[in-house]
């Protein structure tokens, strides 16, 4: 399978939204999927806070707003706009939340997996 992505622009005003209930507060998701590669546009409401610890690998860059990435050892790590974290896969249990609300983008793929050494 040819895994190639062609030129091409994202109106994200035409990528409907999907509603996701967190543990608190809610997240609306805009996705684009391509051949091992995950798109999104997420706005996590005031009082968001992640339903569950995460393993999977991402890029995430805080839009507007700010957010607390927090690590199932206790670190926390506070993004505001402008901001960004990456990880890969299987290398941290982490989940967010918001007080005020926060517009990200996130990025995941295969290119975040895990590679032996």
């Amino acid at each position: 399978m040819n895994k190639n992505i062609p030129f091409q622009t994202i109106d994200w005003g035409s990528i409907p939204k999907v509603e996701y209930q967190g543990e608190t507060g809610r997240a609306y998701w805009q996705t684009v999927q391509f051949p091992g590669l995950r798109i999104r546009i997420v706005e996590y409401s005031n009082g968001y806070m992640a339903d569950h610890w995460c393993q999977k690998g991402h890029i995430v860059y805080c839009i507007e707003g700010e957010f607390v990435s927090e690590l199932q050892d206790g670190q926390e790590f506070r993004l505001k706009k402008g901001s960004t974290y990456v990880v890969s896969d299987g290398l941290s249990s982490h989940r967010s939340y918001t007080k005020d609300g926060v517009k990200v983008m996130i990025i995941d793929g295969d290119f975040l997996k895990l590679k032996d050494s």
